[in-house]
């Protein structure tokens, strides 16, 4: 189809020539495919970068978690033992009181 369109701009080109429009339109087409290869290329590596800074960052917000989840554990064991220490000594005292 694009052959036709330069046949028709350009009467003059007989048919040898009409050869040589082809291969300048494909390797025109070629660089331009080329070119938008290399902008997609650039694209990829922008993302992998970007995936791997994201993966940087998960493994540190779990290190972070799994660090924190000691200490929550912590925290509910401190709590129940003060908890229980309180009702103990609260019992006694309303024990006594009577």
């Amino acid at each position: 189809m694009r052959r036709v369109g330069l046949l028709e701009k350009l009467p003059h080109l007989k048919d040898g020539s009409a050869d040589m429009v082809d291969e300048i339109q494909t390797a025109r087409e070629l660089a331009t495919h080329a070119s938008d290869i290399k902008h997609l290329q650039d694209n990829m590596d922008a993302m992998k970068e970007d995936i791997s800074a994201i993966r940087i960052s998960l493994e540190d917000i779990s290190k972070k978690l799994a660090s924190a989840e000691g200490g929550w554990k912590m925290l509910i064991a401190i709590g129940s033992f003060a908890g229980g220490l309180v009702g103990a000594i609260l019992g006694f005292i309303s024990g006594k009181a009577h």
